[in-house]
């Protein structure tokens, strides 16, 4: 099934599937040990670009593009130029587009910071995770404080745009340890913070640690503390949360990442890439070689497609309008809903407002920060 943008897509995803090792945690389609298949892999890559720019129309006008992973800092500065070579000769990009580069802080070097620069990258997201090297290694991730410290030395003067990533839940790091890690990041200079809870995915090896007892999670009740405390804490450095694991100074909010929410179209290149023209999400398959042989041979690698019905369109604008600051309209969860269904859902945000997980402000909905803690149950509970 043929993606149509209609004019609509205004940003890109570049998928770098390589890593040095693969974390603990990771769900995600990263291949370690795979450093071999690099330069096919790019070659590929190209070729799905320059075969979805020709079935365009016109050329695209780009205001965000985001290169995720896998680990991108390790795309080698030749390979990585010849693709920005290839996106520019297919898509304009507009003055002020947004192009973010995820970067692990073990990986950085002066010749990929050069690189980046001339692409015209202009966003760095560095996954710190944590300031406890030994935690960091218990969750095999090998980079180290003095790693993120070197980031900043090579980064600070020529990016100015830095998000970091932290994870909250980690094993060994109580509220205690948290509270001083947020002390020193809140000294450096960096614009835009991204919480995240640690999930443990089955089929990781984390999954597999934990169920022969080899680490010991800590208290839920001290995750919501310390993800609480994170927020009043940035919210007195000038770092506002805009979304539920997402903070920025004013101005600096991802605009790719708010595409993906506002529902925008956007299109994925790459193995395990998904793209979304307004009416139909797509995953290109995550399997290296029938990605490599099916751009080869200019085929369509992708391996899942799906029209949503009105029922997902309402579900997703309900669950991404509650995952934001700004909420949704009290108008919204009532379209299509017959008397009765409105009668129950009016109920139903009646008690989760006393019971203080949402507040009602300028006709809309929003989740307080226990509620975004809930947001499954709320959405669960709010999309009859």
């Amino acid at each position: 099934m043929q993606y149509r943008c209609g004019g609509k897509t205004q940003s890109l995803y570049l998928h770098w599937p390589f890593c040095p090792y693969r974390c603990r945690y990771c769900p995600f389609v990263a291949l370690a040990g795979h450093d071999s298949f690099m330069n096919a892999y790019n070659a590929a890559i190209n070729q799905e670009i320059v075969l979805f720019g020709q079935q365009l129309e016109s050329r695209l006008s780009l205001q965000t593009v985001y290169i995720g992973g896998g680990t991108p800092s390790t795309w080698p500065p030749a390979l990585l130029l010849d693709t920005f070579g290839t996106l520019n000769n297919m898509f304009v990009f507009e003055n002020n587009a947004e192009i973010t580069l995820e970067v692990n802080p073990g990986t950085v070097t002066l010749e990929a910071v050069a690189a980046w620069q001339s692409c015209g990258v202009n966003r760095l997201s560095v996954g710190v995770q944590s300031l406890n090297d030994a935690v960091l290694k218990q969750m095999g991730r090998y980079h180290t404080v003095v790693d993120v410290e070197r980031f900043f030395e090579l980064t600070d003067t020529i990016f100015e745009n830095i998000s970091v990533d932290l994870i909250i839940g980690l094993p060994g790091i109580g509220r205690a340890e948290w509270r001083k890690q947020l002390e020193i990041i809140a000294t450096w200079p960096i614009k835009h913070v991204s919480l995240y809870f640690l999930t443990v995915h089955e089929h990781t090896r984390l999954h597999a640690d934990l169920q022969r007892g080899l680490y010991e999670l800590p208290p839920e009740d001290d995750i919501m503390s310390m993800y609480e405390e994170t927020i009043a804490y940035l919210h007195e450095k000038g770092i506002e949360q805009y979304e539920v694991s997402n903070c920025a100074r004013k101005g600096y909010e991802s605009r790719h990442n708010r595409a993906y929410w506002n529902r925008v179209a956007y299109k994925g290149f790459g193995l395990g890439a998904s793209s979304f023209d307004g009416l139909r999400r797509f995953t290109t398959t995550s399997n290296l070689t029938n990605y490599l042989e099916g751009m080869q041979q200019g085929h369509d690698v992708t391996v899942q497609s799906e029209t949503l019905t009105a029922e997902q369109i309402h579900l997703e604008r309900i669950m991404l309008g509650l995952r934001q600051i700004q909420g949704v309209k009290r108008e919204d969860f009532f379209k299509g809903r017959s008397q009765e269904e409105c009668a129950l859902l009016d109920e139903q945000l009646a008690r989760f407002i006393h019971e203080g997980l949402l507040i009602e402000r300028a006709g809309h909905i929003v989740a307080t920060l226990r509620g975004f803690m809930l947001e499954n149950h709320l959405v669960s509970r709010l999309t009859i």
